[in-house]
């Protein structure tokens, strides 16, 4: 009769006897009698056998008993298991007796259905009564409200609750407060519960290593996922799926292949999941042929499938691959996405190919697809990099203006730009929205007040960094160290730099603090600043050396430059550049020591630059020496013959000695060659008009 519940015939037979049989009145069929069916209910989550029961305790009048005041509450608990949400609540709040089983039912649905902050008040309220203490079967669900709520004092407590009910070692339970540290980000909350686990179950691991990943810990989550298989702990679909993407992020090639191999002795590759993530391994790696290999094996793939293909192809510059695929994609029955398409838009931006993206974009007004975000972003985008400001703030009007992803797309575009001001005048008008900045927001914009140089605006910005808390992340403090920089106040800089503990001090900013005091002619203390950055275990890169080592011809210290050279030189002899060397000539030059640059030049392990040969020549123009400005001149007219300089610096030089016939020939093969001297000129801002 009742075909939802074919596992529960039983119970299907006795309701419809007892509907067919009973009389009418609260003494038809008893109260406990009642209960009993209304739990097999719940248990079989039959939602028709429910809504036959609650009719009769209605047409009965079994809820007018004083014996029957808890129905309702149980009614509500068969009704939530059964999906059905909306009447659950109802019956819920209109239940006077709630039971335990109906708390922990609610409790549960809540949870599930991502209406997180009502199970954490329900638990509260349950906790209030005094009726009830939390088990096994309440503390999960709990404990994952907290996680998805991102409050981790409030799961913190609830943690506390649960060592004390006796429920902290329960593995269901240890499972979800691993899930639950790890979304709020608390990666040694979560280690901890892990390591008091006497043996943790798949399950465990799976979350540590997804988690770990998803919290920037690819490495540790590579570790963790090396320790499970040393352990004897075997591996199942949501393993590969959790380790890959680490894999991926790292492209640790070599793990991602143990992993695909893995795959194949198991036998986990029947997911589509699965051949989806080694797909992105794959292309992550920069490996398409291996990723094409796998991708052409799948029999029955998905939007994913393709998507990632198609982005992988995007990545690596193969437009013409990519297209194909798409129209490859539609011709096997399955319609490409928002997210194909904004992959699609980004290799034409990449490129950049102002037409194809117009190709795209009609396709997406086709499809009616141009609202989604991913696609509002990557046309943006994609008019920037083709210099189309116009249409990109065209498509960026047509937004709601109140998500953070399209305006971190116009702001990067404005920089892309050249358009300083008008980012700054963005983000302004993006708070006024109402809308929230996020790390995004500021690496796309800092930039901006860096080339402003705008002192008063840089402590506008700083405060509401303060205020906001962004100034605790790294890279926003680096952005800015460098404004303040540029702007000449290294005092507040520093201070910026001394507020970042040292442990989160990376190369980036201190290269950042160095490249200031060096340009500021600073060079003891950049050069300072160097050896304690090496001291504190930080390894310098080529960007710190150039840095450095520019600081030092700033400020003419020839032989702390000198020592600094023959340090990279035979230490980190794989890191000098041309701009190392152009650094050097330029600090030679500039002490008159000339022929120790050209020296320098010769010894070269690969072609000097033109840099580096103009770095001569400014020199040779500064003390007048004729003979190595005519070796440096020579080199330059070959390689650049269009810099008009060049010609000009070596004109001055013949000059300054009286050779006058020279600078006139050296006046008439510029002539020669069609090039004119571009004429000087100079601005100043006056309350913002130029």
């Amino acid at each position: 009769m009742i075909h939802e519940c074919g596992q529960f015939q039983p119970l299907s037979t006795t309701l419809t006897s007892l509907l067919s049989s009973a009389a009418p009145g609260p003494k038809a069929i008893s109260v406990t009698r009642w209960q009993t069916l209304l739990y097999n209910s719940a248990n079989a989550k039959c939602i028709r056998t429910t809504k036959q029961l609650h009719a009769y305790t209605i047409t009965s009048g079994l809820l007018l008993s004083p014996k029957s005041t808890h129905l309702l509450s149980l009614l509500a608990s068969a009704y939530a298991v059964g999906g059905q949400i909306v009447v659950a609540r109802y019956l819920f709040d209109k239940s006077p007796d709630r039971t335990f089983f109906s708390y922990k039912t609610m409790i549960r649905m809540c949870a599930e259905d991502g209406s997180s902050h009502k199970a954490l008040k329900l638990f509260a309220e349950m906790l209030e009564s005094g009726r009830y203490k939390p088990d096994n079967y309440t503390f999960p669900f709990v404990i994952r409200a907290c996680g998805d709520s991102l409050l981790p004092q409030l799961g913190t407590a609830v943690h506390g609750l649960a060592l004390v009910s006796g429920y902290g070692s329960d593995t269901f339970t240890a499972n979800c407060l691993l899930a639950m540290y790890m979304n709020v980000g608390d990666r040694e909350g979560a280690k901890r519960v892990f390591d008091t686990m006497g043996e943790p179950t798949i399950v465990s691991w799976n979350t540590m290593t997804s988690g770990y990943f998803r919290n920037d810990s690819a490495k540790e989550a590579l570790m963790l996922f090396r320790k499970m298989v040393d352990s004897g702990v075997e591996a199942d679909a949501a393993t590969v799926v959790s380790v890959l993407p680490a894999c991926g992020f790292l492209k640790d090639l070599e793990l991602g292949r143990e992993v695909h191999l893995l795959v194949e002795k198991k036998g986990l590759g029947k997911k589509v999941s699965v051949r989806n993530a080694l797909v992105d391994m794959y292309v992550k790696c920069g490996k398409m042929d291996e990723a094409r290999s796998v991708f052409d094996k799948i029999i029955e793939k998905d939007v994913v499938t393709w998507t990632t293909m198609i982005h992988g192809y995007s990545l690596n510059g193969d437009v013409r691959s990519a297209l194909g695929l798409c129209q490859l994609m539609q011709f096997e029955g399955v319609k490409p996405n928002a997210v194909t398409l904004a992959s699609l838009l980004a290799s034409c931006a990449n490129l950049p190919n102002l037409k194809l993206g117009k190709c795209l974009h009609g396709w997406a007004l086709r499809q009616r697809i141009e609202s989604d975000v991913n696609v509002e972003t990557a046309l943006i985008d994609l008019y920037a990099k083709c210099k189309c400001m116009r249409l990109s703030f065209k498509v960026f009007f047509k937004t709601s203006k109140t998500r953070t992803v399209p305006w971190n797309a116009i702001l990067s575009g404005c920089i892309y730009n050249m358009l300083g001001e008008e980012a700054i005048e963005l983000f302004r008008e993006m708070l006024l929205e109402g809308v929230k900045p996020n790390d995004a927001t500021f690496k796309s914009l800092l930039p901006a007040f860096a080339v402003q140089a705008d002192m008063q605006q840089a402590m506008s910005l700083h405060s509401y960094l303060i205020r906001s808390g962004f100034i605790l992340r790294t890279e926003i403090a680096t952005g800015l160290v460098d404004i303040y920089c540029k702007c000449g106040n290294l005092k507040s800089g520093h201070r910026v730099f001394s507020g970042v503990p040292l442990k989160k001090r990376d190369i980036v900013l201190w290269s950042a603090l160095i490249a200031g005091y060096g340009t500021h002619g600073h060079g003891e203390i950049a050069l300072s600043l160097f050896y304690d950055m090496v001291q504190s275990g930080i390894r310098p890169n080529e960007v710190t050396f150039t840095s450095v080592l520019h600081a030092c011809s700033h400020a003419g210290m020839v032989d702390d430059g000198l020592s600094l050279f023959n340090f990279i030189y035979g230490s980190f002899p794989l890191c000098l550049r041309t701009n190392h060397y152009t650094c050097m000539v330029d600090l030679l030059g500039r002490a008159g020591r000339l022929e120790e640059a050209h020296e320098l030049i010769k010894s070269m392990p690969f072609q000097p630059s033109p840099t580096v040969w103009g770095a001569l020549l400014g020199a040779c123009a500064i003390h007048e020496n004729v003979e190595l400005g005519e070796e440096a001149a020579k080199w330059l007219f070959a390689l650049e013959p269009e810099n008009t300089g060049n010609y000009v610096l070596m004109g001055n030089i013949y000059a300054a000695l009286g050779r006058w016939k020279d600078a006139e020939n050296v006046r008439h093969r510029m002539n020669e060659v069609g090039l004119l001297k571009s004429p000087a000129h100079s601005v100043i801002e006056v309350r913002k008009p130029v």
